[in-house]
């Protein structure tokens, strides 16, 4: 009875401490910008799927709405090349998560910073897939405007 006992006490404990995946989710979208903060693109591509695409939809200076894609290796090289005294900080103000099995989407409304002085908002959509090393983001699309931002 006490081996009963003490399994059950250790499998209990176990489970408590196990991340949802929505916890999970949160951690690896976190990585990204945590990664962004320190100039870390290592730090950023652990929390990407090799096959991961960048895209933003945006207006021309015409006001005509057009979709851009950006490169990913080109984004981590950015991300990666410390500029003395530059921090860029994405703060996400909330997050709605959705999961379907192995594939979750996260809503992201986001404020962009270049140390601390207000640059621009948006929203970030990131397309995630669970896989045998955790969530991976596989896809992001985000908006970018400096007008009808809440701060």
């Amino acid at each position: 009875m006490k081996k009963l006992l003490t399994l059950l006490m250790l499998t209990a404990a176990t489970q408590s401490f196990a991340q949802t995946d929505e916890e999970q989710i949160k951690a690896t979208i976190n990585q990204v910008f945590d990664g962004m903060r320190k100039s870390d693109s290592s730090l950023v591509r652990a929390a990407l799927h090799p096959s991961c695409s960048l895209k933003s939809i945006g207006k021309s200076k015409t006001g005509e709405v057009r979709l851009q894609e950006d490169a990913i290796l080109g984004w981590l090289k950015q991300i990666g090349t410390k500029r003395e005294g530059v921090i860029l900080d994405e703060r996400l103000t909330s997050y709605d998560i959705k999961v379907d099995g192995e594939m979750a989407m996260a809503w992201t409304p986001y404020e962009f910073y270049v140390n601390d002085k207000f640059n621009h908002c948006g929203v970030d959509l990131f397309t995630m897939m669970k896989t045998d090393k955790g969530w991976k983001i596989v896809g992001i699309v985000d908006t970018r405007r400096k007008e009808n931002c809440v701060k």
